[in-house]
């Protein structure tokens, strides 16, 4: 049904056994994944923080710092300065994209067994659909 393979690989021949080729494990590659996921949400959560002010979100900035920091081997992710309030639509839009964020941490954290990104990562996703279903309560009541 199927023809064999009757040339090397690619990928093979073009690496061959040259040290220089950069080879990661898998944890290596998903730690890069997690971090990548987690400094998104961090951006996000700055953004939110720059709309509506919080005592949560500040904790979860810095907790969401330093998960990122560890996964990096040390170094913090970039932050940009905090800036004015926009209108209430995009509120609604960043509270998706960190729910949404978080989730995709979530999955990668579980699948490194990384249970503090894990927790992390599940108390925003919490946070995040309580303020939507909030918000929407309150454009129902009003």
């Amino acid at each position: 049904m199927y023809e064999p393979i009757r040339t090397k690989s690619v990928h093979t021949t073009m690496a061959g056994s040259s040290p220089d080729f950069p080879h990661r494990s898998r944890e290596e590659e998903l730690d890069i994944q997690l971090a990548g996921h987690l400094a998104a949400l961090l951006a996000v959560t700055d953004e939110l923080r720059a709309l509506t002010p919080s005592a949560d979100l500040d904790a979860a900035a810095g907790r969401l710092t330093e998960q990122v920091t560890r996964l990096r081997g040390g170094h913090a992710p970039a932050r940009p300065s905090l800036t004015s309030a926009a209108p209430e639509p995009r509120l609604a839009a960043l509270h998706r994209r960190a729910h949404t964020l978080a989730g995709r941490a979530l999955v990668v954290a579980a699948s490194r067994a990384d249970t503090a990104a894990a927790i992390l990562s599940a108390e925003r996703m919490d946070a995040h659909a309580e303020a939507e279903a909030g918000r929407r309560a309150l454009r129902a009541a009003g």
